[in-house]
């Protein structure tokens, strides 16, 4: 069964223009060409960046976040309580008021030392912003010496400058040693990834400067990611690598499963574009009035280090006047009416 499906996900119907087929791709005359086995050499890389990845965070990003400013911040740990660690675990995260008052009960606490514990229970799993600076401060090393790379592998070919000299002698191209590394070191860049998910945090480069207090340095940032963007995913891809994929090709052969299989995983990522276009517009907006910090809305909104510590003087400043009724402090509300 499983022969007959390689057999015919890899027919050569699906992915050849007719006359066409995998003999084609044979190794003759010193010309190489790309085979699929050559992706296992992805998994030792994989492997490699991992490495790497540990040595460049405490080497590297460490030291730099200190000299920038970011500094670790003391968490309070939750004490230790079965019964609201039963509710965290299975229930949920932030028990609604009603539940609050259950579990006072139960566990034999006050509503303030719960609201409490679940904050600070809340806060053990939220990782630190030094951790948070690490990743990424490595994603963007990673992203920024990709870029210069693939600039510096494209930059002497022709079909850098004209897109359909990717189109001849196609599909009996040749795999060239610079665009056999960059593939396989992009790919084992993101398999590493898969490997670190589960521990990592889902970040842009930008956050860097925005976790050492560089609020102005983001905007700029932003101004700047947004142009790129607009120009590059609305303008470059559509107009000129869509077309050169969708309209060209038919020119030369007639359409193949391909060919469609292709262009409509493009169609798909140009739809995400402009998904995210809209966000990016909605965060221009925001920023045109003038405001200070631009919030990502591609990103989830999460605690902070100082909305805990707002909240633990606001509920300390309750206690200290004491209960609230009707806007003002008990004291006040202890006069007559004929007075």
């Amino acid at each position: 069964m499983l022969a007959w499906l390689s057999d015919c996900f890899w027919h050569e119907r699906l992915w050849f223009p007719e006359g066409l087929g995998w003999a084609d791709l044979q190794d003759r005359d010193g010309r190489i060409y790309a085979k699929a086995h050559d992706l296992w050499v992805t998994i030792p890389l994989a492997l490699c960046f991992l490495i790497v990845r540990h040595i460049f965070e405490r080497v590297v990003a460490t030291p730099l976040a200190l000299l920038l400013g970011v500094r670790e911040r003391v968490r309070h740990r939750a004490t230790p309580n079965p019964a609201l660690e039963a509710f965290f675990c299975t229930v949920t995260k932030h028990p609604a008021q009603a539940a609050v008052q259950i579990l006072s009960k139960q566990a034999g606490v006050s509503v303030h030392q719960v609201r409490r514990w679940f904050r600070r229970r809340r806060n053990q799993d939220r990782p630190s912003k030094l951790k948070k600076f690490r990743e990424a401060s490595w994603r963007f090393t990673f992203y920024l010496l990709a870029f210069i790379a693939g600039l510096v592998a494209l930059i002497d070919k022709p079909w850098f400058y004209d897109l359909n000299e990717m189109w001849k002698g196609f599909p009996t191209l040749t795999l060239l040693p610079s665009q056999y590394w960059y593939y396989m070191i992009e790919l084992s860049f993101y398999i590493s990834l898969l490997f670190s998910v589960a521990s990592d945090v889902k970040r842009k480069s930008a956050k860097m400067f925005n976790y050492a207090g560089w609020r102005k340095t983001c905007n700029y940032i932003f101004i700047l990611f947004a142009a790129v963007f607009f120009i590059t995913r609305l303008i470059i891809l559509p107009f000129r690598i869509m077309y050169c994929t969708w309209v060209y090709p038919v020119t030369i052969y007639p359409p193949f499963f391909g060919y469609y299989f292709f262009n409509g995983l493009m169609l798909i990522l140009q739809c995400l574009h402009i998904f995210w276009a809209v966000l990016i517009l909605r965060m221009a907006i925001k920023f045109l009035p003038g405001n200070e910090i631009v919030e990502d809305e591609r990103s989830d909104k999460e605690e902070t280090d100082e909305s805990e510590e707002e909240e633990e003087e606001e509920e300390q400043g309750k206690l200290e006047n004491g209960p609230v009724s009707n806007g003002h402090s008990a004291l006040n509300n202890n006069h007559c009416k004929t007075e």
